[in-house]
């Protein structure tokens, strides 16, 4: 070791807390404790779909690995209807580019989502990639005709 160089040893602690308050505490050599920042969380909310859409493919991988049975069981798990996990699970079924595009929605901070999962089901009523591909664009550029100020409705 260089001449006027210390030794400092670091050892962590969580306090417990509520999850959105909790800290990193960082005990020093000298044992004097010291509070890291907490993480940057980041402003606005996932997107409904987005989330959706996360959710139908971790139970889709828990159905395949056989960690659940049927969806009945994944149902009642989560306490919603058979019908509802078929609509959650029937993303999966969206060809892979609009998947994609719900994944990488942005944060919404004000407003509503980018789209709202009845919208999507209009595109699910093909199974045909390309046909849920041009109803995508279509439901894409309504949205953002009605979100412009300024147009003229007819």
């Amino acid at each position: 070791m260089s001449e006027g160089s210390a030794n400092v040893t670091y050892s962590f602690r969580r306090t417990r807390a509520p999850r959105s308050t909790a800290t990193e505490l960082v005990r020093l050599s000298n044992g004097e404790e010291a509070a890291l920042p907490p993480p940057s969380i980041p402003a606005g909310k996932v997107p409904r779909v987005t989330r959706l859409l996360a959710l139908a493919h971790k139970f889709a991988d828990m159905l395949a690995r056989g960690e659940v049975a049927s969806m009945a069981d994944l149902a009642r798990a989560g306490r919603v209807t058979r019908a509802r996990l078929s609509q959650i699970m029937d993303l999966v079924l969206l060809a892979p580019d609009i998947q994609d595009e719900i994944m990488s929605f942005e944060r919404v901070t004000s407003g509503r989502d980018p789209v709202t999962m009845k919208e999507v089901q209009v595109v699910l009523r093909s199974a045909f990639w390309p046909h849920q591909r041009a109803t995508w664009r279509q439901t894409l550029e309504l949205r953002r005709t009605r979100a412009s100020p300024g147009t003229a409705s007819v």
